[in-house]
């Protein structure tokens, strides 16, 4: 264990206060949280650099503009909406209340959970847990997080920023490996919060489900792209290269892979090897590409890809350069011809290889889909409005972009999460203050009412008014026949 990694004593040591001030705290007043926001965002802002430099460090090469795109201004964003609207989604939501209890008012009144857990992953270090830290502040919780063991430089950053910024009983950090997890996950959080793989994540439903803790997941799978014979074909190439090329692949919701037009491949891959050459020229000493996390991940790619090369398929490079297992730099290429049944059509590839299938038509492609685990997003090309939309109909997916990749994570007023194997629940400005927030029901019964007139002893009156209200209840479409 390294001596950076936190014991399970401690992590019981902090749980125990964290939780104790959390039940001392039961509604916490919008000026505490608001209080909370701002230092979250100021303990960013005061070490931006350290933080770029500390992820970099874990990467072995971060492009400091992904982190600075894809990690900090979104955490800063996330933040600021939450001041923007926080009070607002704290207040009473007034509801409509039932015909038959017509003086009486119904409310659904937001109340933080408590003591949230949160366990984040690697690849996006930073805004995967002040995404949902930024949801459970808001919401009035305190927050005990789990940072990933392998982003150990980010973790010890973060530690520090945090101790720096809030009491150990509002913000605590666990840094440890898989037994630490485990112990976590196992603990009687009011709410865990998980983003990672899934098998990893049916680990952390098992350890709560002892406790009833509920359980948010973000997890991964195939994000499919859908390019049709109506897509615009340079937008498709340069919005699907994005999506790819960002952290090197290394995204949850990446392109995974691509169904296209039968007559639009080798255009399409033409054109995306032009890209890459336009937007990452020298790619060996591209200060912009990402490397691989670490040698496992590295070998995990080359299997894929050298799989799938032994059962027939073909590769086309998008660069002149080779992979570098010592530097784990690992250029982009579009595999074809891979079998449908390879570890590269069947497993979430979580880099810069990019599977390229035909299709003669879109029907072959929500076909492919439908018949597999639910993907995290799903990615739409053409220039024909109705087409597209009724592909999306077809697709259940946990989030979706038309002529556009991954961009759907950065609205705020978008839910975020997944679906079956991809995840459950979602978070992002409202909805992550929803997840993280009990919604009690509440009804408010006036002096006057026509209660009495339901009391025993069950007399005339009272079967009268039972066959008034059924009558009234009874949907119309149940009333033949009667």
């Amino acid at each position: 264990m390294p001596d950076t990694w936190d014991t399970i004593e401690t992590l019981d040591a902090r749980f125990a206060a964290a939780r104790d001030a959390a039940r001392a705290e039961p509604d916490a007043p919008w000026s505490l949280r608001k209080d909370r926001l701002e230092r979250l965002a100021r303990m960013l802002r005061e070490d931006e650099d350290g933080v770029v430099a500390a992820i970099s460090s874990d990467f072995g090469q971060r492009a400091a503009a992904d982190t600075q795109l894809a990690e900090v201004f979104p955490t800063y964003a996330e933040i600021s909406h939450a001041l923007r609207h926080g009070r607002g989604w704290m207040k009473p939501r007034r509801v409509p209340t039932a015909m038959w209890f017509w003086l009486g008012r119904s409310r659904i009144v937001p109340q933080p959970k408590g003591l949230v857990g949160i366990i984040g992953p690697w690849n996006y270090p930073l805004f995967l847990l002040t995404g949902p830290l930024a949801g459970a502040f808001a919401a009035g919780n305190r927050a005990i997080v789990k940072t990933s063991e392998y982003a150990p430089h980010f973790a010890n950053w973060f530690t520090q920023a945090a101790a720096r910024h809030f009491a150990p009983e509002e913000l605590s950090v666990i840094r440890g490996g898989p037994e630490i997890g485990a112990a976590f996950a196992a603990l009687p959080f009011d709410h865990l919060f998980f983003t990672g793989n899934g098998e990893v994540g049916k680990k952390v439903m098992a350890a709560a489900a002892p406790n009833l803790t509920p359980v948010t997941l973000e997890l991964g799978g195939k994000s499919p792209v859908i390019v049709t014979a109506k897509a615009d074909l340079d937008r498709a190439v340069a919005r699907v290269m994005t999506g790819k090329m960002l952290n090197a692949g290394q995204t949850c919701v990446a392109p995974d892979y691509v169904m296209i037009d039968r007559a639009l491949m080798t255009p399409f891959i033409e054109k995306a090897q032009g890209w890459v050459s336009k937007h990452y020229p020298d790619l060996a000493v591209n200060p912009d590409f990402t490397r691989i996390i670490d040698d496992r991940q590295f070998t995990r790619l080359m299997g894929l890809r050298d799989d799938a090369v032994g059962r027939g398929a073909q590769l086309h490079p998008l660069s002149g350069v080779e992979p570098n297992a010592n530097s784990r730099l690992f250029p982009p290429v579009i595999v074809t011809g891979a079998p449908m049944d390879s570890a590269l059509m069947t497993n979430e590839i979580f880099g810069p290889v990019l599977p390229v299938v035909p299709i003669d038509d879109p029907k072959e492609a929500v076909a492919h889909v439908t018949a597999r685990a639910r993907p995290l997003a799903t990615y739409y090309f053409s220039e024909d409005r109705a087409e597209i939309d009724a592909l999306s109909a077809q697709i259940v997916s946990g989030g979706a972009c038309h002529n556009e990749t991954i961009m759907h994570v950065a609205q705020t007023n978008l839910p975020f999460g997944g679906v079956g194997a991809s995840g459950m629940g979602g978070y992002h400005g409202q909805h992550g203050f929803d997840t993280f927030s009990h919604l009690r029901g509440t009804f408010i019964q006036p002096k006057l009412n026509g209660m009495g007139m339901l009391a025993p002893p069950y007399g005339r009156r009272f079967w009268s008014m039972i066959k008034t209200l059924k009558r009234i209840a009874l949907p119309r479409g149940a009333r033949q026949g009667r």
